[in-house]
């Protein structure tokens, strides 16, 4: 074989080991990312939601990964016992190698999580659950959407401060999250010089029950306001229905509440009913600003002009703008201890106003909205009657009860 002969057979050895190989070295960077919530559980529809406002961020933000590609791995925890979320958080980092975790609806869930997220050392993004102490029990854990007493305790001061609620009883579910909602308005109550007049158990999360004797009992009271924590959904739907059968509003006791009282999405199954009733939350579809009417314009026109997205929604959608922040500033390649990092400080212009991740708690900070049910333009929806701005979680900041104890502190 003559020189040129072998210089022609080294070029097309050379181009067949790159066409061999070309493909491989074409495959964009995967990042995995589990997602673990009740899809077929208590409050479902929601659920669902919350996975579309995820793939809507993907959607209206996928070039900014630079060809690196999410692969969104489902897991459906059905019920919140915290069982199933552990064992479907332990296949997915175990069996199916999953980078980053999307998980924590109910607070059993995020509480059964973090001892195995620990362990393996991934990332948790807690996509609801509310129990201020969650944070505490994993390095690991982030929370984008907010703590029970982020909310009720700021309106416990508002309450009086800024409503004249003298006099106030407070009606709840009882069980866990049912009683940190006490505990965190009644302290900010208390804090603002007041004493709460009586605290209402109504029945426990696995029924809705008959409101009657719990409404009738806060009216027979004749306080300035009544402060009602329910899960939402049906539970608001028959709180309202109730309250209205009573005729609550013309005694003039001012109803108060968690924005799970005001939720966006079933406003319109209201009717009449909670009109004039005012709440503390994190988000409304109605909230006039630039970035949630961006926000807005494009859900109704991915999923259609009568869909509502409410603070569940923008939970989901800000769960992913987090993944997308490490995702970006590790190039693809997750570590989970240079993850948290990449979070504790981060700053986000969320549809619900500026949102960021204390660095000292990895909990989020954010404006809460005092909200009031009004019927504007033919519907019915929310007006924001005031902003209490860059708000913390207030049970870390004041070190009180689990937050005191998951920290191991006293007070």
């Amino acid at each position: 074989m003559n020189a040129n002969q072998t210089r022609s057979t080294n070029f097309l050895c050379g181009m067949a080991a790159f066409l061999l190989c070309a493909p491989l070295l074409a495959q964009p960077l995967t990042v995995k990312v589990g997602v673990v919530l009740p899809f077929s559980g208590p409050g479902g529809d929601t659920v669902e939601r919350e996975e579309q406002a995820m793939r809507l961020y993907m959607k209206l933000h996928g070039k900014e990964l630079g060809g690196i590609r999410i692969e969104l791995i489902k897991r459906d925890s059905k019920e919140p016992s915290g069982a199933t979320t552990r064992e479907l958080v332990r296949e997915l980092i175990f069996r199916d190698n999953v980078d980053i975790l999307l998980a924590g609806q109910f607070s059993p869930d995020a509480i059964a999580a973090a001892p195995v997220v620990t362990q393996a050392k991934k990332l948790l993004i807690l996509v609801n659950a509310q129990a201020s102490f969650i944070t505490h029990l994993s390095p690991y854990i982030v929370r984008v959407s907010a703590a029970s007493w982020q909310i009720a305790y700021p309106m416990g001061r508002y309450a009086i401060e800024k409503l004249g609620c003298k006099k106030t009883v407070v009606g709840f579910i009882d069980y866990a999250p049912g009683r940190d909602v006490l505990a965190a308005f009644k302290s900010g109550y208390e804090k603002a010089g007041g004493t709460l007049a009586d605290a209402i158990p109504m029945g426990g999360p696995t029924a809705v029950p008959d409101f009657t004797p719990y409404l009738r009992r806060i009216r027979d009271q004749s306080p300035d306001c009544m402060y009602v924590f329910t899960p939402g959904g049906p539970f608001t739907l028959a709180l309202a229905r109730t309250y209205h059968e009573l005729r609550m509003a013309e005694t003039g006791v001012k109803f108060l509440g968690t924005g799970d009282a005001t939720q966006d999405s079933i406003l319109a199954q209201y009717g009449a009913q909670a009109l004039g009733w005012m709440s503390g939350g994190q988000y409304t579809a109605d909230l006039d600003t630039p970035e949630n009417k961006k926000f807005l314009a494009a859900w109704q026109a991915e999923y259609g002009r009568d869909s509502i997205p409410d603070y569940f929604t923008v939970h989901g959608y800000d769960a992913m703008a987090a993944a997308f922040h490490v995702i970006k500033t590790l190039n693809g390649k997750i570590d989970a201890d240079k993850a948290v990092a990449a979070l504790k400080g981060w700053k986000h212009n969320s549809p619900r106003g500026p949102i960021w991740i204390d660095p000292a708690t990895r909990d989020v900070v954010q404006n809460i909205y005092v909200q009031k049910v009004v019927k504007k333009n033919g519907r019915y929806g929310i007006e924001v009657l005031d902003t209490i701005l860059a708000v913390k979680d207030p049970c870390k900041e004041l070190a009180i009860g689990q937050c005191a104890a998951a920290a191991g502190k006293t007070k």
